[in-house]
């Protein structure tokens, strides 16, 4: 087993292994130059977003090759065997430096899929999935969500039905990032309508340029069209690349579901922090208030890092974080909508009207954009109801009580 440096030691390694492949990140007296782009969700058209896909996946396999991308991961997979923490001491180091933001695709494939096919792939389903996906030369993205189920997954209606050495899928998916450039979607279906909700869905992971497989932007207020409806017309899926057991989706799910939860607890900070220097930069005196709410952001951004560190803490001493992930979710979505707050005050009429001034307009991409975070990953009245019931031990309302 390898020698495991500690903390301050792998930091400093990682500075100087960024230093010597990446520029340091722009300071603040850079302010008013360069992009000033805030979007939550990336609004570029299908060639911009294949484009800024090539331009992400080669810093990946940068980092991948070069021993910095696989970090956790058993050295049979290109990784370093190191605790799960180093990723996130890693990225503390990586977010001083200028490198492509990554869609939510990448994180999707490297941080949610790869783990779920670690824990429940077959051996050969390993051999042939798992470094493609940790060095991105293969994407993932989630086939989840559907229009008739919402918030309640387990209510999918895509059907899965066995022919022959396979299975024939049929029904349609919502709200799926990334499906334009992804290789493969991951895709929760119903294969057993006779059982109990939780026990009759199956987990396949469907070729996303298979025959039958059709994908359809979906525009959002922001202008842009990240998300995606994704048509599933009797695609075949060998049984090859079925997830998990026949029936025992639900278990798979929720390993993809819990990371995703870990994952989001970053959500907004950079956001926040540019909502801070416009405060800094403003030309005039900040109001009383403006100071207030300036000064509440700033301590609800220390708050969610310090949640974010309970995480760590938590992979760092071998147990899975549960009502961390919940919290720091919840967090970063009133961060966002506190950032949406500020800049509102600060901008006034500055944030409606495009008139082409740097940091003014484009702020509308973050106002427009934030409150989808309160479904995306879990929506906030589920994790809610993880913290009511897994936590405080609270019971269930019952149903039909008419309150």
């Amino acid at each position: 087993m390898r020698s495991i440096p500690e903390p301050a030691e792998f930091r400093a390694e990682a500075r100087n292994w960024l230093a010597g492949v990446a520029k340091e990140r722009a300071a603040h007296r850079d302010w008013g130059r360069g992009d000033d782009s805030v979007a939550v969700f990336e609004n570029w058209t299908e060639a911009e977003e294949r484009a800024h896909t090539d331009l992400i996946r080669r810093w990946e396999r940068t980092r991948y090759d070069q021993g910095w991308g696989a970090l956790d991961w058993p050295s049979e997979y290109g990784g370093r065997e190191l605790p799960a923490h180093y990723e996130q001491l890693y990225q503390a180091e990586e977010a001083a430096f200028d490198v492509p933001r990554r869609t939510e695709v990448f994180p999707v494939t490297r941080r949610l899929v790869a783990p779920a096919v670690r824990v429940w792939g077959t051996d050969e389903q390993k051999r042939r999935w798992l470094r493609p996906m940790l060095r991105t030369d293969e994407l993932a993205c989630q086939l989840f969500s559907e229009t008739e189920a919402g918030s309640d997954l387990a209510g999918v209606r895509t059907r899965a039905v066995r022919e022959g050495d396979g299975w024939v899928v049929r029904g349609h998916k919502v709200w799926t990032s990334g499906a334009r450039v992804a290789t493969w979607g991951v895709a929760v279906c119903r294969t057993d309508p006779d059982a109990p909700r939780h026990a009759g869905i199956t987990v396949l992971l469907v070729r996303m340029d298979a025959p039958g497989v059709t994908v359809r932007p979906i525009r959002q207020m922001t202008g842009g069209s990240s998300f995606n409806e994704v048509y599933l017309d009797d695609v075949h899926v060998p049984d090859t690349d079925r997830l998990g057991p026949v029936g025992e989706g639900w278990r798979v799910t929720l390993t993809v579901l819990a990371a995703e939860r870990l994952d989001s607890g970053g959500l907004g900070l950079d956001n926040a922090e540019r909502a801070l220097d416009l405060a800094r930069h403003l030309p005039r005196p900040l109001t009383g208030a403006e100071r207030q709410q300036a000064a509440d952001l700033y301590v609800r951004g220390l708050v969610q890092r310090l949640t974010g560190l309970r995480v760590t803490a938590a992979l760092a001493a071998g147990r899975e974080p549960g009502a961390e992930a919940s919290v720091g979710k919840l967090h970063a979505t009133a961060t966002m909508r506190a950032t949406t707050d500020l800049v509102q005050q600060l901008l006034g009429p500055r944030l409606a009207a495009d008139t082409g001034e740097w940091g003014t307009f484009a702020w509308t991409e973050h106002l427009l954009g934030a409150p989808g975070y309160r479904i995306a990953g879990g929506s906030d009245e589920i994790q809610r109801n993880i913290l009511a019931e897994r936590v405080l031990r609270l019971p269930r309302e019952p149903k039909g009580n008419g309150s």
